[in-house]
């Protein structure tokens, strides 16, 4: 509880936007893979849910490709890279604001 009201949801977001880099990291390996499903993470349906006390599991969704592959394969690598860049750049944001965030509180209790 005390962690949330120092950090609010950017402690959450930070935590999805990590098992987001995991998930588009999974699609960017399995790009070969025959059947394979490329999977993300509605960003702003999983806060909402876990905003709201619930699992982000229900913000899982099955990427649907703009061009299908004949293996049955969805990783279209270009959009998975795309994506993988944005949501570290977006990871890194939330960390810097957390990171500052740390730090104000550091001087605080130090004094300065």
């Amino acid at each position: 509880m005390a962690q949330d009201a120092l950090f609010g949801i950017h402690g959450q977001a930070l935590s999805l936007r990590s098992q987001r880099l995991t998930m588009l990291a999974s699609n960017i390996a399995n790009a070969a893979t025959p059947n394979y499903k490329a999977r993300d993470i509605d960003f702003e349906s999983a806060l909402g849910l876990v905003a709201s006390g619930q699992d982000a599991t229900g913000a899982v969704r099955y990427r649907v490709p703009v061009q299908p592959s004949l293996d049955g394969n969805t990783v279209e690598l270009s959009t998975e890279q795309t994506q993988f860049a944005e949501n570290a750049v977006q990871y890194r944001t939330t960390l810097a604001f957390l990171e500052g965030r740390v730090a104000t509180i550091t001087r605080a209790l130090k004094g300065e």
